[in-house]
């Protein structure tokens, strides 16, 4: 009898495994994101009762200490180590403190490139225990401006190719009383001071922790700005427990310390910065670090440098796919491509082509009190739901009107959840764990983000203002943004979906879709401003077939736009704000366009036609 007993109760224990799969197929990896995610919990929690406080750069310091040979930055055929990174630092933190006259708690905004310089100041500045305020290069006057004035720094840091962009707002800088400092060895320039000389004469000596005394979990670490598809960028306030939060993401995604990772996404935003180099700080890797993504450049450094690791964003992976096939596209050391925002399609092609490398695709904003972590591998999701996240991150997707662009809510007043399968409005609960920041000298912007009210009265959740689905295994899919989801014809259709139906047609490299105003007409209807492949026209015709047999008839795009490029951010976000201003009238607009006659095809767009639907004798 015992026996029998032992061996059904062994036989039922052979049989769990199976069990297990049969029940969920990606047990095994659940649990091991499971573990990882306990581990990061209890580390940080050790973080937070550390005495002093245990930041990021303590962290660099311990490898300083453990590793001060090792490779820390790879750059234009210079090589730094972790040693020298830290005597540099200590340079520029010397500097910056006698000259500036800097104080823990102060701000001061970076305005460089990709450098090494630009790591060097930020340690520096966390050595003085002072916050860095990331500026975007790329924008000027009124933008840099407002950007400046959002963080309310005493000191600008800027790169010497960025002078001109400088002096053209010197003079409200004088105003202000900010000091201004180039990373050069002179400037002739009133109001400039010459930055470089000073680090080169300061000595190298390692600085007084008491410097950042004061600082712990809560305190800012850094401003860094939004992207600013929408109208004037915002600054996200980011403090040191979001740093080490970011951070933690390379480990969640299977990064080792011996990893080599390739970063030429900008430091001055939240993915190169955050999950790229202070990830690798984190982990003590080395860093490949260029001034700008190339295409043409990009897998001959991958060889040259032997990365392993990869960070990508928006249409990267688009890019990398379009480039000429050579015979050597294989040959390579990358296993791990880590970032965001990679379409099905992409994804598919690119594993097709480059090799058997693992894609971590990732979701969150700057600004966010939720993320995602697609740490199983499916294709086309940006996520997948686990039970210790939900427990930690209370979130859910309400049903949301488009037209009103406001959440649906019961008799009662409250949001109505959707059911699986089914897309809706990722909401986050705000609370002690999971707080929202928002932006700096932005009380609008910052209560636009949040919904109150939501499932019980009082309660305030963070709007992540995109549309979501999860579907029946638990797997989360990004749908649309809620401005870029419009309404035709009393229907909802999605910029994303259709952008994706336009570059199944061969002659489509690039489509960025949106809605236009018509006078007389309720809603928007659907343009798509494209970018041709190299040396070829636009196919009318085959545009038209596809559509007309992808599309329902109100999601067809009715006007077409040809661009030589289409206009996007500094990290690959397409605009559609300015183009849906512009609308589609050839007397505003220079480049060629495209209407889609009903049943017909698409023809040349003509002054004619747009009178006769501005005067309503088209009906649309």
């Amino acid at each position: 009898m015992i026996e029998y007993i032992l061996y059904t109760a062994l036989a039922g224990l052979a049989l769990l495994p199976l069990l297990l799969y049969l029940r969920n197929p990606y047990f095994l990896q659940d649990l091991s994101y499971a573990i990882t995610a306990i581990k990061i919990g209890v580390q940080l929690g050790r973080f937070k009762r550390q005495k002093p406080f245990y930041s990021i750069l303590d962290c660099f310091l311990e490898k300083v200490a453990k590793q001060p040979q090792k490779t820390f930055i790879l750059f234009e055929g210079s090589s730094y180590t972790y040693g020298q990174a830290d005597r540099e630092s200590n340079r520029a933190a010397r500097a910056l403190s006698t000259h500036a006259r800097l104080a823990a708690g102060d701000t001061v905004a970076l305005f460089l490139g990709n450098e090494p310089q630009f790591v060097w100041t930020w340690l520096a500045l966390a050595k003085l225990g002072c916050t860095a305020s990331l500026l975007n290069y790329n924008i000027r006057s009124k933008s840099l401006l407002h950007c400046f004035s959002c963080c309310e720094a005493k000191v600008l840091v800027a790169g010497a190719d960025l002078r001109e962009a400088v002096e053209e707002v010197l003079p409200t800088l004088k105003e202000q009383g900010v000091r201004v400092f180039l990373l050069g060895e002179a400037c002739d320039v009133e109001g400039i001071e010459s930055l470089s000389d000073k680090i080169q004469q300061a000595s190298d000596q390692p600085l007084s922790p008491q410097l950042r005394a004061n600082i712990n979990l809560k305190s800012p670490a850094l401003y860094i700005y939004t992207s600013g598809t929408t109208g004037l960028p915002k600054a996200a306030l980011i403090n040191h427990e979001r740093i080490w939060m970011a951070s933690f993401l390379q480990s969640i995604a299977g990064m080792r310390s011996d990893d080599i990772i390739y970063i030429y996404l900008p430091l001055y935003h939240s993915a190169g910065f955050l999950m790229g180099l202070c990830g690798a700080i984190e982990k003590g890797t080395t860093v490949v670090l260029r001034r700008k993504f190339s295409a043409s450049h990009f897998w001959n450094d991958c060889r040259k440098y032997n990365v392993t690791v990869i960070q990508y964003i928006g249409e990267i992976m688009h890019y990398l796919c379009n480039i000429p096939q050579r015979d050597n596209d294989r040959d390579h050391k990358v296993r791990l491509a880590l970032g965001n925002g990679i379409r099905a399609d992409t994804w598919a092609d690119f594993l097709q082509r480059f090799g058997d490398i693992r894609i971590c695709e990732c979701y969150g904003a700057t600004e966010g009190n939720i993320g995602f972590v697609n740490y199983i591998g499916k294709v086309g999701a940006i996520g997948k739901e686990h039970f210790l996240h939900k427990m930690g991150c209370p979130y859910a997707l309400i049903r949301y009107n488009t037209e009103k662009e406001e959440p649906v809510r019961d008799s009662r007043g409250f949001c109505i959840e959707v059911p699986r399968g089914e897309t809706g409005l990722l909401v986050a609960k705000i609370g002690k764990r999971t707080p929202f920041s928002g932006y700096a000298k932005n009380k609008q912007q910052t209560e636009k983000k949040k919904l109150t009210d939501v499932f019980v009265k009082g309660d305030v959740y963070f709007n992540s203002g995109d549309l979501l689905r999860i579907d029946s295994e638990g797997f989360v899919y990004f749908q649309d943004r809620i401005g870029d989801t419009f309404r035709w014809k009393g229907e909802n259709v999605a910029t994303t979906e259709v952008a994706d139906h336009l570059l199944m047609v061969d002659c489509i490299e690039e489509a960025n879709v949106y809605g236009v105003k018509v006078p007389g007409h309720e809603g928007r209807i659907g343009m798509a401003a494209l970018k041709l492949k190299e040396n070829m026209d636009f196919d009318d015709k085959a545009a038209y077939q596809q559509v007309k047999n992808s599309l329902p008839s109100y999601a067809r795009p009715r006007f077409i736009r040809l661009q030589d490029s289409l206009v996007v951010t500094g990290t690959f976000k397409q605009m559609k704000v300015k183009l849906a201003e512009e609308g589609f009238n050839p007397a505003v607009i220079k480049d060629r366009m495209f209407y889609l006659e009903d049943n017909k095809g698409y023809t040349p767009m003509t002054q004619e036609i747009f009178n006769s639907i501005a005067e309503g004798r088209v009906r649309l």
